[in-house]
Formats: C-alpha cells, structure tokens, sequence
C-alpha cells in the first residue's frame, strides 16, 4: 500500500481514480433501466442536450475537452475580462433603467435609485421616454459628475446627447468627469422600427467624445433587438459584430483611427436564466470583438465594455414574483460573465411602469450579489471550468459563422434591408416556440405549476415601446393568449372552463398523472376539478355531471387502464362528455386524444378551448 503524505486530506486520495470507461459503464447500466440498451458514446450522446446554433450540451466534461488559452484578464483575447482587474475592486455597474415619461416622477426615482445603490441611470429619452426638452428636470439634483448617463432616444439621440452635454457644461461638470454613453444606435434603431437614420450625426458626437470627453462613449451597439425577436446567442452574437464593424467603418471614414473608433463603442447584450449559457455569450462576445479588432490592425483595442441586461424575453406576466428568481440567476451570469455594468429589469417589466418595490428588488439585486455574495471578488469565477470553457470555444465559432453570412450579405444594413436576418432570427424562434409549446422548455408559473386563483398584478401602462421593424417575442405568449381566453370566459360567464379529471384506483396509481393533467389544462386556464378522488366505471358518469366539466381525462396507471379506462371513457361519453381525454399513450375506445409529456400543450389547449366554446 503506498503510503501518502499527512496533508489533511487523505481520505479520498487512497481511493484509485476512476476512468472515463468506468463511468460510461455506469451510464449504461441507468439507461438499461429506463428501457434505452445503448454502450460507450452512445450512451453518453443519449444524456447529451441539443441547444441552439447547432451546440450540444455533454453530461460530463473533463480536461480532454480542449478549448484555445483564455489568456488573462486585461489582454488579447480578453475572454477573462477587459480589465486586468475586473470587477473585483468595486463589482460591476449597477444601472438602472427608467422608462417612464414623466420628468418629476422620473426624478423621484432617480434619485430615490441612486441613495440606494444605483451607479449610473439608463434613461429612454424622446419619443418613448422623458421629452428631450425635461431632461434637465428629470435629472435635477442629480451630481452629473458622479452618476453616469447612459442615454436610450432612439432617432433623437443628436438632440439628446447635444441636451446632456449642455447639462453638465451647465454643472460645471468638467470634461474628464463626465462619463456614461450617448445612445447613438442607427442600426439597432432601424431594427426595431425599420426606420434608416442618417449615421452622421452618430459619427460627429464620437469625434466630439473623442476630442474633449474622455469618459464619454457615443455608440452603442445594442444585440436587444435580435435577442428581442427570437434570435438566438450566436445569431444575437453575430448581429453584434456586424453593427459593430459596420460603425468601425463609418467612424475610420470619418477619419478616426481604429483604437479612437473602438473606444467609442459600448455593446449590450441580453443574459437569461439559462446562466451558463449567459456566461459563456459575454466571454465569446469578448474573444470575437478582439479578433475583429486584431483583424483591424489594432489588438490591444479589441477590449470590448458590455452592458447586460437581463432578458425581456424570458419575463412573464403571470405569476410575475417568479421573474425575480429568473433575473438573479442572469445577474448572476453577467457578473460571473464579467460584464461591466449590469441592468436588472424589475419583475413587473413586462405589465408596464415598474413601483417602487419592484425597482429596489431589482437593484438590491445586484448589491446582494456584489456586497454579500461576494461574486465580483474573483476574477472569472467560470474561468477553468471545462465545460464553461468549451462552451465559450463553440459558440464563439457559431456566433463568427452567423458574422461572416451578415458580412458576405453586405454587412449589417444590407442584411437587416433584404430580409436575411429577419428570416433566420423568425426560423430559430419557431423551433423554439414548439419547445415551449411541448413544454420541453418549462415556464414556471405558466406552462408548470400555473395558478389560475392568483389575482393579477396590475401596473400603470408603459411607453408603446418601438415597432415597425423586427418583431418582440416573449416565451410566455402562446401560453398567455390562451389564458386571456380564459380570463374572458370567467368574465362572461362567472367560471373558468373546466376539466374532469376521471381518477382510477388509489393515489398511489393516479396522484402522477392527474397531477400531470391539472397542470397541463390549467396552462390554458382550464381548472381541473378532481373530485372525487376516485372513480370506478360505476361511479364516472354521476361524477362527470356534478363536476359543471363539458370533458374529462382519464387519470391512472397502465395496469388500471387495461382493466378499466374504456369502461370509464364510455361512461363519461354517456353523460355527455364532449371529449375525453387519457394521461398517456395506448389505444383505448371511446377516448379521443391523448396527452403526455411531449405531446404539443398548446395545440391541445387551444383546440379543446375552441371546443368548449372559448372564444
């Protein structure tokens, strides 16, 4: 026996280590159970997951699973961050956005932001903001050469930025203490309403940054809007670099040097609750604008400053209290991420204007993470991991792929003007939506565990956000249309549809299902009445009629269903159920469709609606 040094941790060091073969083997013993007869990679490929871009998620990484040297933080390829120090001497940014259209309220809550923790302020000016003109009562009282101003005006970001600019010579701010971004963002503009803006004045403001505001970036480069319209991190990548060098080129035209135009830009992107995901987008992000900035003849400008905002896609307007779990995990993948300043939606985001409550969790997000969790401390906390690395790896190549068909189709304009983004962003949500519409990407509190008795959270209309261009999707919106039609019917008629969920046996053959099938019609606002408990071919049909139900499902296990369930489908047909439905697979008389886990909920939901009558 060989006989190791007392260092305190012994116990596991005398055990031999296992090998790669050996865990296989394991795997195929688990899946032999669960009826899948498969061996070595095989087996591995069957627990493997299949995400967008072509990636797949492996269930186990080890050191062979190579991916290029991440280098340091503060160098080429900054995958480990921009700055040598990253986060770690003060956490991230902490910005607050503000959208509403009313200066003095506005101001409140401002400044109401910024005693509590709010770093610097993301403020919608313009058309679907505070008017131009308001600016400076929006921010009175605001100490302009401490707090930065990031502004978002869309076609109006020349008289915006030209109305900050004259507020802080006003302040008495100096030049070098003034810092945030002026919001210039031509082509994210005409993302999103189709609208093409002259770069001019986009290219003047970076000339005057670069001049005489050294903290000051003109440009932003926003991935919102093909995150916003289904688009996936790769692609969401991809349009990012696109607009990015499409900027490059107006600004070196314009003759700024290719450092001078890099430090005008500011990118933001969108994190989600799927956190590794989210990590390994804001690494990748990095690699690639250092490639493109190596490319240029400049590499030590390639330090790309990112904004994450966590993801309008993934909020929902049911049970919105879960959107606040939703928005940790993301701000915790852009700090871990390494992103520069972060913005957390409130968890009302998506019902309208955000109160108070919601804007102080959204900030005391950030500040337990950085102050109590301690998360900024370390310096890409994901760096080394296997498999945050080669996800990094992979997706970089994905997003550089999606790059160079946007460039070989004329570049980011070109592209957005003929249509090409637009269809593949549309393609990749529809793959998407049958996920969700099968629910092999859960909603929690919508397409899982939804409450129909919950009262609804209701907040004061929002600014019509931009439209005419790329479309803005939200996971939860074929589930939601279908509870609207529920909610109508409940007006109308003083009930939610119902169905009746026809129990066989004991709890212990029926609770699985029937808990399967409570969640599943309630997805589509259909309250499932179980009671009683249990039924019998004897008993169905008087249940069925006191349940108030116009159809019914069928609850059970396999074995009970060969002795009883068309016995109970025909009885439940005799009281006149319109449909009868079973919780599983097999071919029964006299039932009519079957739902398990996988089949398409929201066509069954929608179609036993129209049934019903739900308009």
């Amino acid at each position: 026996m060989t006989v190791l040094p007392d260092d305190g941790l012994s116990l596991a060091a005398e055990f031999p280590d296992a090998t790669h073969e050996q865990w296989q083997r394991l795997v195929e013993g688990v899946l032999r159970k669960s009826g899948k007869d498969v061996s070595g990679t095989a087996a591995e490929e069957a627990l493997s997951t299949a995400l967008e871009d072509g990636l797949t998620t492996r269930p186990l990484y080890t050191s062979h699973d190579a991916a290029p040297d991440a280098g340091h933080p503060g160098f080429a390829p900054f995958v480990r961050g921009g700055t040598a120090g990253g986060n770690a001497a003060a956490g991230w940014d902490v910005r607050q956005r503000h959208a509403g259209t009313d200066p003095a309220r506005t101001n409140e809550a401002v400044l109401g932001d910024l005693e509590h923790g709010v770093t610097s302020l993301w403020l919608s000016v313009g058309a679907s903001g505070i008017p131009v003109s308001a600016l400076a009562q929006a921010l009175d009282a605001v100490f302009l050469d401490l707090a930065p101003i990031a502004l978002d005006a869309g076609a109006e970001f020349d008289a915006a930025a030209r109305e900050l600019l004259r507020l802080y010579e006003a302040a008495g701010v100096s030049e070098e203490s003034a810092h945030g971004n002026l919001g210039a963002d031509v082509l994210g503009h005409e993302a999103r309403t189709g609208e093409k803006v002259d770069p001019a004045a986009a290219v003047e403001l970076a000339k005057l940054c670069g001049r005489e505001y050294p903290g000051l970036r003109a440009l932003v480069v926003d991935a919102g809007p093909y995150h916003e319209a289904g688009g996936s991190a790769a692609q969401e990548l991809g349009s990012s670099l696109a607009t990015g060098v499409a900027y490059l080129r107006e600004l070196t035209s314009a003759g700024l040097s290719v450092e001078e135009a890099c430090a005008q830009l500011e990118f933001r992107y969108a994190v989600t609750a799927d956190q590794f995901l989210s990590i390994a987008k804001l690494r990748a992000a990095r690699r690639l604008w250092a490639r493109v900035a190596e490319a240029c003849g400049a590499p030590n400008a390639g330090a790309q400053r990112q904004h994450a905002v966590t993801s309008p896609v993934m909020m929902t307007r049911r049970d919105p209290w879960v959107n606040m779990l939703r928005t940790t995990v993301a701000c915790l993948s852009a700090g871990v991420g390494g992103a520069d300043a972060v913005t957390v939606l409130p968890f009302d985001h998506s019902l309208g204007l955000p109160d108070a409550f919601a804007r102080r969790i959204a900030r005391n997000t950030s500040t337990i993470l950085i102050d109590e969790s301690h998360l900024a401390r370390v310096i890409d906390p994901a760096g080394g991991s296997w498999y945050v690395e080669r996800l990094t790896d992979e997706l970089a190549h994905a997003g550089w792929e999606f790059f160079q068909e946007i460039e070989r189709a004329g570049g980011q304009a070109a592209a957005l003007r003929s249509g090409l983004i637009g269809e593949r962003l549309a393609a990749t949500w529809a793959e998407r939506s049958k996920k969700l519409a099968k629910r092999r990407e859960p909603i929690t509190g919508i397409s899982e565990f939804p409450q129909l008795t919950e009262r609804p959270v209701e907040r004061e209309a929002a600014p019509d956000a931009p439209a005419g261009g790329l479309p803005r999707v939200r996971r939860d919106e074929a589930y939601e249309e279908l509870r609207t039609r529920s909610d109508a019917h409940l007006a109308k008629t003083g009930t939610r549809p119902r169905v009746f969920l026809a129990a066989l046996g004991p709890a212990a053959a029926h609770t699985a299902r029937a808990t399967f099938a409570a969640n599943l019609f309630q997805a589509g606002g259909i309250e499932a009445v179980h009671d009683p408990a249990t039924v019998d071919p004897e008993t169905a049909a008087d249940a069925f009629r006191s349940s108030g139900a116009t159809v019914a499902c069928v609850c059970s296990s396999d074995a009970l269903y060969a002795e009883q369930a068309e016995a109970v489908a025909r009885a439940l047909k005799s009281a006149g159920a319109e449909r009868v439905f079973l919780a599983g697979r097999g071919e029964y008389a006299d039932v009519d469709a079957y739902v398990f886990a996988g089949c398409d909920a929201v066509a069954v939901l929608s179609s036993t609606l129209d049934r019903m009558g739900v308009a």
